[in-house]
């Protein structure tokens, strides 16, 4: 995800301006990595999901609480406004690095895709077929643990991406850039990796929410592993970056994410 301004190459449009053609980034036509066609494209459809998702969600809960099926749009909301976020926070305050594929739409993998598709299945499935299951499982308390969980791991990794600016990117640096500097202020100073601490608590909430036995378990290892591995890996770099100084946060600061150090 690092680009470069100076990579970037100018090329000119049919459109006519004051001084003939109109030389325009060729990143930003169609197709390009910062396509404002694309852009345009992601951020309506995200917003039409929220919106009719969330609607139809506070409808069918309000009418009645009993009706287990407002939880598959409340899944579809939380989605599209946890997207949208990732790339809004690039425009924001990380420009250089806001591309198309700051959205995570297509860019986290398959296993991310599948992850979610058996997540909002189960719920389907489950209120459907085994609403007892489901309600054994899913009781108010932790409804409501699972959405405290959601609101404040998307608002922490959120913040997080802002205060970070253009020190944040989606890919591991394994080099330090002369513009990279260590942020320990805001979120930073208590957790040093808010953005994973954000995710996870976000990812396992909606889960809970949902009432997912099965995948709230599987969240729960899958992710616990990936950021295990993940933070361990980004650690030996950002001491080679940034030496005693990174050893002295590390010892200040948590992870958030349990049994991670």
């Amino acid at each position: 995800m690092e680009t470069d301004s100076e990579d970037t190459e100018l090329s000119s449009s049919d459109q006519l301006g004051p001084g003939g053609p109109l030389a325009i980034y060729s990143d930003l036509l169609p197709n390009g990595k910062r396509s404002l066609s694309a852009i345009a494209r992601n951020a309506f459809i995200l917003g039409l999901v929220f919106g009719c998702s969330l609607l139809s969600c506070i409808i069918l809960f309000t009418q009645s609480p009993s009706n287990r099926f407002w939880r598959p749009f409340f899944f579809l909301s939380t989605l599209s406004s946890f997207h949208y976020l990732e790339f809004w926070t690039h425009a924001y305050a990380n420009v250089p690095n806001a591309e198309v594929s700051s959205f995570l739409l297509f860019t986290n993998g398959k296993a991310y895709q599948a992850s979610h598709l058996s997540a909002f299945l189960e719920t389907v499935i489950t209120a459907w077929f085994f609403p007892d299951w489901q309600d054994h499982f899913s009781r108010p308390a932790l409804q409501i643990l699972g959405l405290a969980c959601v609101i404040i791991g998307q608002t922490v990794r959120s913040v997080a991406m802002v205060q970070a600016g253009t020190n944040f990117n989606h890919i591991v640096q394994s080099k330090k850039k002369e513009t990279h500097m260590l942020v320990t202020y805001g979120v930073y100073a208590w957790l040093r990796h808010p953005s994973y601490f954000g995710f996870f608590w976000y990812a396992v909430g909606t889960q809970l929410v949902l009432g997912n036995l099965l995948c709230t378990i599987a969240f729960s290892g899958v992710l616990w592993a990936f950021f295990n591995h993940r933070i361990k890996q980004e650690e030996k770099f950002l001491t080679n970056f940034f030496g005693k100084d990174y050893t002295a946060y590390k010892a200040s600061t948590l992870v958030g994410i349990p049994f991670i150090r």
